[in-house]
């Protein structure tokens, strides 16, 4: 078997590289016998970390890791072979078996943990969204090539039918000029909108608390909201940040935007071959962005198209969503999207989808999105996952400027080839934060 150096064995050896030579990942673009199994890392095992690891249990899982010992020691039971980590740097540190790695870790986890890796010359799959941040969005969409990894944002969305079928529709010109998309989701079914509680509470002994906190300024533990607080009178969970509801806070998640835009987006994005909005409205917001993202929002991205109209993508959530006459339906349901043409309009109850039926089928159709993330591993194909970081690393920082945007509670302009926002400089801090030490990328 064929070793690969450790992450900081690696990182001590930039001072080689810059000395003339060449470092070279192991694995990256390496031949597969017939048969041979894939070595797999997986960081982050409960929740959507159990789905992901069903999906590529087929493979040899090497390593588990996951800061929540009880999902942990639930993986270890199905899968007793592999080592057993809370900190995924200890797992990219032995990391020198492994091919591949899966990170489902909250969103400010996904570039600290994909990034090294990366580095090392490891194929990644990662969870939606991309990451926390709009920098660490485009990096890991420039290291995956650079690399030549094949790598998978976490939605199967894009690879759908549906969503391959309404990119034909809309590139047959059938729609005429798209004008406007608009998406809208239940999101957030978390707490959100509120300031951050007072006090502190035990930690359990299951969890790694250095590790969930990760680059992330620390804070103190609170499990449960207290007793009489508003949430109490909601469906949501109680928990305060762990697990699952980590989505609300600012310095762990990206709130409904981030949790479902990737997975609605790409029938527009990709369609239109859209790429950052040069300008970002916000239209309603429900109190401002400390802690806590806002209960509900409605944004406008504005998109330039090459030789056409703008194009403007709104975003609703938290019970916000676009009118009856906006939907092209009666009664707008919790979720659903549709894309306006001045010809036509295709989505949720739209009608007009109908009269394609006869448009011949021009794109390539995907298969299970695990599949194709292993198969662009053993083909050294990166173009082979139907999500790669080459298109999620650019979706993911769009849309992640609605969050600044949220934020700084204006509009904000942004252009693409500085990578700035123009129109109110302090909002460049947001752009990439500040990693708590032994966590920097």
């Amino acid at each position: 078997m064929t070793r690969r150096v450790s992450r900081r064995t690696f990182l001590k050896s930039t001072a080689v590289s810059a000395a003339g030579l060449t470092i070279l990942p192991a694995r990256s673009a390496r031949a597969y016998a017939a048969n041979e199994k894939i070595n797999i890392g997986v960081i982050g095992v409960g929740g959507r970390g159990g789905a992901n690891l069903k999906g590529v249990s087929g493979e040899n899982i090497v390593a588990l890791c996951d800061v929540d010992r009880g999902p942990l020691d639930g993986a270890a039971r199905k899968f007793p072979a592999a080592r057993k980590y809370t900190d995924y740097r200890k797992l990219l540190d032995a990391a020198g078996d492994l091919d591949a790695v899966v990170c489902s870790a909250p969103d400010h986890h996904h570039a600290p943990a994909c990034i090294p890796a990366m580095r090392m010359g490891l194929h990644c799959y990662c969870e939606k969204p991309l990451t926390r941040d709009v920098m660490e969005a485009l990096r890991m969409a420039e290291i995956a090539a650079e690399k030549k990894l094949s790598t998978h944002m976490g939605t199967p969305s894009r690879g759908s039918e549906d969503t391959v079928r309404q990119v034909e529709i809309i590139r047959s010109g059938g729609l005429g000029d798209v004008t406007e998309a608009h998406f809208w989701t239940n999101r957030p079914i978390w707490a959100q909108g509120y300031d951050r509680p007072e006090g502190e509470d035990p930690i359990p002994e299951s969890l790694d608390y250095e590790c969930f906190i990760g680059s992330a300024p620390m804070r103190p533990f609170k499990d449960k909201w207290p007793a009489g607080h508003p949430v109490y009178q909601t469906k949501w969970r109680k928990e305060v940040y762990h697990p699952f509801v980590w989505r609300g806070w600012w310095d762990f998640g990206t709130g409904a935007l981030g949790d479902i835009a990737p997975h609605m987006w790409s029938p527009a994005y990709w369609g239109l071959e859209l790429t950052a909005p040069k300008k970002v409205e916000i239209l309603q917001m429900s109190g401002p962005v400390t802690d806590m993202f806002p209960a509900a929002t409605t944004l406008c991205f504005t998109f330039a198209v090459q030789g056409k109209p703008d194009v403007k993508i709104f975003w609703y959530d938290g019970g916000n969503r676009p009118s009856s006459e906006k939907a092209g339906m009666d009664n707008v349901p919790d979720s659903g999207h549709v894309i306006v043409g001045t010809k036509a309009s295709i989505g949720t109850g739209a009608k007009g989808t109908g009269d394609f039926a006869d448009l011949p089928k021009s794109l390539r159709r995907y298969g299970d999105m695990y599949q194709d993330w292993l198969d662009g591993i053993r083909q050294s194909d990166p173009d082979r996952p139907s999500c790669p970081f080459s298109y999620g690393g650019p979706l993911t920082a769009a849309y992640l400027l609605g969050n600044i945007a949220m934020k700084l509670e204006k509009s904000i302009e942004w252009d693409e080839k500085a990578r700035r926002i123009t129109n109110c400089p302090e909002g460049n801090q947001y752009l990439q934060r500040d990693y708590r030490k032994g966590w920097e990328i």
